[in-house]
């Protein structure tokens, strides 16, 4: 659902599944904090931007807490940092930033998958040992290893790592992993990323052109 903010301007992006049918959800916009609501139709209806208000609704709203879509703007590149360390991860997300990329923070596994409910994003950057005593049964690993590909390969997964060597192609693989950093190498993250991210890039533009060729897509 694509829904625009009638104070600032800004347009975001919301699941159409998030909101239940029929009913109205509340919220702040991340910009500039007004107070946004979203009709979702009733079934057999349609929704589109001119449902969305500023007026209080009637007794049938369905209440929603600003931080639980962790709206991204259109024109933006999201990613979420999983990392504990306030050192490294104010490194990831410098770097993230120089990168265009608007990056969010969790606490946990459990506030990680919640968010992963409501938001598409773009890069995760996870250290293997987060929230986790046994990093082998990390349980955002097991949850992206459980994908559809279809979903998995619209997300670029980086492990943050002391056991393996950056960029160990058996181990991404073994991992179900776009990338791996050695926390030895942070030092030259910045460079690490932005080479995989365009090597990524690149693989999957000819691999869609080969699907479009085929009429696959």
């Amino acid at each position: 659902m694509d829904i625009k903010c009638n104070k600032c301007n800004n347009g975001f992006k919301i699941p159409d599944n998030k909101i239940p049918p029929g009913k109205t959800a509340t919220f702040l916009c991340p910009k500039c904090k007004a107070k946004i609501m979203v009709e979702s139709a009733a079934p057999g209806e349609s929704s589109t931007a001119e449902d969305v208000g500023f007026e209080e609704s009637a007794s049938d709203t369905f209440g929603v807490g600003d931080s639980a879509f962790n709206f991204t703007e259109e024109e933006g590149n999201s990613a979420l940092v999983c990392e504990p360390d306030k050192t490294i991860r104010k490194k990831i997300i410098e770097t993230l930033e120089k990168m265009d990329f608007h990056a969010s923070t969790v606490k946990s596994i459990r506030d990680a998958i919640k968010k992963l409910r409501y938001t598409t994003y773009d890069i995760i950057i996870l250290n293997e040992e987060f929230n986790t005593r046994d990093p082998d049964q990390n349980g955002l690993l097991v949850y992206f290893s459980r994908l559809e590909m279809s979903a998995r390969r619209n997300v670029y997964i980086v492990m943050m790592t002391k056991r393996f060597r950056t960029m160990d192609l058996m181990t991404t693989f073994h991992k179900s992993v776009d990338l791996i950093v050695n926390f030895n190498n942070m030092d030259d993250f910045d460079k690490i990323l932005l080479k995989a991210l365009n090597d990524h890039d690149i693989f999957y533009r000819v691999f869609k052109e080969s699907l479009k060729a085929t009429g696959q897509i």
